[in-house]
């Protein structure tokens, strides 16, 4: 865990320079005003810059019904909110399709584009066309590395590895001896990545389980079907928040007694984790993930900016336990964690 507290720590010092700034701004009563006046603006929906009305589209590779690109989402329509942009957003599981929606966003145009690289090969040739073209292009959570790679300005994201070593970690904290990593996309690079740091750092034995993802009774039929024939599982690890409820059904009509966790973090997680229902969460702060896509790829087109000196930007992880979840269900149910 010593990697993830590093990154918390870091992300702390960042937040503390901002406010800082904010902080030093109001020192000037003037300044003071028009930042307050801005804030109420970009609450309001309201653009706080007099820049042009560029446009950036995000094109994911999610599927149907995943409130975790929701809440990805919200965080993107802020910004362009704040920033006076037109937000676009198109999504496929598939991807070939995804590849197609980010070309028609190109053939339009766009000022900037936001993708996912959950499925490299498969837009790798689409990210270069829009560069070539001259359309700035930022990946987030899938693709930290083949950003660079690809001709991206920058990643925003969580290193999935690190996230997994992490997830092993806390398994081995919690007294853990036989866990089910669950991947409900195969192919996803990320997701093949997150439960090979855990199986790295986890001192028990962890097993890969493969299900479809796109049907949810199947999700739980199959994890229910491996817990009623191994009774030795401890831990199911889910790798998005809606297949957590899943894992919790399957349990309770396997009778099994393994712990719950998941990736991902919403209203439902948080409630489950104060409830004991689930035992810690693993968050990489998707609301954050649009946000700071949409307002990198404004302050590149308004002063030519670029953040992360190469380096991917990091959202996280971060564990989230029974003891945390209450402060953040909050803001779970507005929809920003």
């Amino acid at each position: 865990m010593a990697r993830v507290r590093t990154g918390v720590r870091a992300l702390s010092a960042v937040l503390a320079a901002v406010l800082g700034a904010t902080a030093l701004a109001g020192c000037s009563s003037t300044g003071g005003k028009r930042a307050e006046e801005r804030a109420q603006q970009a609450a309001q929906g309201r653009a706080a810059v007099d820049t042009p009305r560029w446009t950036v589209a995000m094109v994911t590779h999610s599927g149907s019904g995943d409130t975790f690109w929701d809440i990805v989402q919200n965080g993107a329509k802020q910004a362009a909110a704040k920033d006076n942009i037109k937000f676009l957003y198109a999504n496929s599981d598939e991807g070939q399709q995804q590849a197609q929606l980010v070309q028609s966003y190109i053939d339009k145009k766009v000022d900037g584009l936001i993708v996912t690289l959950a499925k490299p090969d498969a837009m790798k040739a689409v990210v270069a066309q829009a560069t070539r073209a001259g359309i700035p292009v930022i990946t987030v959570n899938s693709g930290a590395a083949e950003s660079k790679e690809f001709g991206a300005l920058t990643h925003v994201g969580q290193d999935e590895t690190i996230a997994g070593e992490a997830v092993g970690e806390e398994l081995d904290r919690r007294g853990r001896k036989k866990a089910l990593c669950v991947i409900h996309e195969q192919g996803n690079v990320g997701h093949e990545q997150r439960c090979a740091g855990a199986k790295e750092t986890f001192g028990g034995q962890m097993q890969n389980l493969y299900v479809d993802g796109t049907n949810m009774p199947d999700v739980q039929a199959s994890i229910e079907a491996k817990l009623q024939t191994d009774r030795s599982v401890d831990a199911v690890v889910t790798l998005g928040a809606p297949f957590a409820d899943a894992a919790v059904k399957a349990k309770e009509t396997a009778g099994s007694k393994a712990e719950i966790d998941t990736f991902d973090l919403n209203a439902k997680v948080a409630a489950s984790l104060t409830s004991g229902t689930l035992g810690f969460a693993v968050d990489q702060q998707p609301y954050l993930q649009g946000y700071e896509a949409v307002d990198l790829l404004w302050l590149y087109r308004y002063n030519a900016d670029v953040l992360g000196g190469g380096r991917p930007v990091l959202t996280g992880p971060q564990i989230i336990t029974k003891k945390d979840a209450g402060a953040l269900e909050k803001y779970t149910e507005r929809g920003t964690r």
